[in-house]
C-alpha cells in the first residue's frame, strides 16, 4: 500500500478528533440529560451536513467560480475523463475562475465534486504540469478529503460549544461566567484545530502521492508546484483563507501561520514527488 505511515497517522489523530467528539458529546448529555441523547445525535450530525453544504457553496461562489466550457476546455476535460477512468470514479463538475493567483482547489466528494482551475494556472503551466494539480484534486475527492476536513472542524466547533456551556453553567450564570465560557469556549476550538490542520498536512502528501501515481510520475506535479509558488510573488489573491485551505497552494507566512498551516512547506513536498 502507498504512503501506509501517512494513513497510520492520519488514523491516530482521527481517533483523537473522535475522543474529542465523545467528550463534547458527554458534556452535552450531562448538561440536558442523558435523555437527550437522539436530540444530541441528530443535532450534531445535521451541524456537519450544514457546515459541508453551505460550506461548498460559499467556497465557490466567493472565487466567481464558473462553468468550464467543453469546447473551449477540451484539453482539460480528456485529461479528468481520463484520471477519472483511472481512478474508477465519475467525472466531476468542472469550473474556471479568476483568483489573481494560480491556484486550483476541489471540493465535494464521489459524485458530487468540484474541480475549479484558476485561469492564471491554465496559463502558467505546460500540459503535464496540469495534469499533475488535476490528478491532485481528483484525488482529494477520490479521497473524500473534503468531507474528513468538515467532520473535523464540526467536532472543534462541536466540543468548543460543549466546553462554553459547561463553563457558563457551573458558575453563577452572570456576565463574567458568560465571557469566561466564551474565552474557553474558543481556546478549547483552537487546540482541536491543531490536530484538524495535522490532517489537512497530511492529506496534501497523500494527494501528492495519488497524483504521481496516476500519471507516473511526480516530477510534473513538482514542477507546478515550484512555479505556482513563484507565480504566486508579488500577486494579489482573491481567495479566502477558507477556500485557501482547499486549494493545492497556500501561501506560506510567520510562525503563527505555520503553526496553523493548512498544507506542508512546498519544498518538502517538491522533494517527496521528486523521489516518487
Amino acid at each position: 500500500m502507498r504512503h501506509i505511515g501517512l494513513k497510520l497517522r492520519m488514523a491516530f489523530v482521527g481517533t483523537i478528533l473522535f475522543a474529542f467528539y465523545l467528550a463534547g458529546a458527554g458534556f452535552a448529555l450531562l448538561l440536558f440529560g442523558t435523555g437527550a441523547w437522539p436530540f444530541v445525535l441528530v443535532g450534531t450530525v445535521l451541524f456537519a451536513v450544514f457546515q459541508y453544504k453551505v460550506g461548498k457553496w460559499l467556497s465557490l461562489r466567493s472565487v466567481g467560480a464558473e462553468e468550464m466550457d467543453e469546447q473551449q476546455y477540451s484539453g482539460i476535460h480528456k485529461t479528468v475523463e481520463d484520471i477519472c477512468f483511472e481512478m474508477n470514479m465519475d467525472k466531476p463538475k468542472l469550473m474556471v475562475a479568476d483568483m489573481g493567483v494560480p491556484n486550483a482547489f476541489a471540493t465535494g466528494r464521489r459524485g458530487a465534486g468540484v474541480v475549479v482551475v484558476s485561469r492564471e494556472l491554465i496559463q502558467l503551466l505546460d500540459r503535464d504540469e496540469l495534469e499533475g494539480v488535476i490528478a491532485h484534486e481528483l484525488a482529494h475527492i477520490d479521497n473524500r478529503d473534503v468531507i474528513t476536513m468538515v467532520l473535523g472542524q464540526s467536532i472543534a466547533s462541536i466540543f468548543g460549544i460543549a466546553v462554553q456551556w459547561a463553563v457558563m453553567l457551573s458558575g453563577d450564570n452572570d456576565i463574567a461566567d458568560f465571557v469566561l465560557g466564551y474565552i474557553a469556549g474558543i481556546l478549547t476550538q483552537m487546540f482541536v484545530m491543531l490536530f484538524v490542520l495535522a490532517i489537512s498536512r497530511y492529506r496534501e502528501y497523500v494527494a501528492d502521492s495519488d497524483a504521481a501515481q496516476y500519471i507516473g510520475s511526480g516530477e510534473p506535479l513538482a514542477r507546478a508546484l515550484e512555479k505556482i509558488q513563484h507565480g504566486s510573488q508579488g500577486r494579489e489573491s482573491r481567495v479566502g483563507d477558507d477556500v485557501s485551505a482547499l486549494c493545492i497552494f497556500d501561501s506560506e507566512g510567520g510562525l503563527m501561520k505555520k503553526i496553523l498551516a493548512t498544507h506542508p512547506p512546498v519544498e518538502k513536498r517538491i522533494e517527496k514527488l521528486r523521489s516518487y
